[in-house]
């Protein structure tokens, strides 16, 4: 790999160890006592908000592939006058 990603990749992983050392300590300091069904909604909203966001992204992703962006922006009607 040359130096260049290097200076990317380790600041990155030095705020991603910050951010999950933050989550650990404040689950420790504020959760206090989280009866069972508050754990199964925290792992559903969690899974749900990463179901919406990968299938709207999926959406996003097929919708340039497919050429409906082009259409919508007005450049698919240059594209065929020429």
């Amino acid at each position: 790999m040359s130096m260049g990603k290097w200076y990317v990749i380790v600041p990155l992983l030095a705020v991603l160890v910050a951010a999950l050392w933050f989550a650990g300590s404040a689950w420790i300091e504020f959760a206090g006592d989280i009866p069972l069904y508050g754990y199964f909604a925290i792992i559903g909203g969690v899974f749900f908000s990463l179901l919406i966001g990968g299938g709207l992204m999926a959406l996003a992703f097929y919708s340039d592939r497919a050429g409906y962006d082009d259409m919508a922006s007005g450049q698919h009607d240059q594209n065929n006058k020429s």
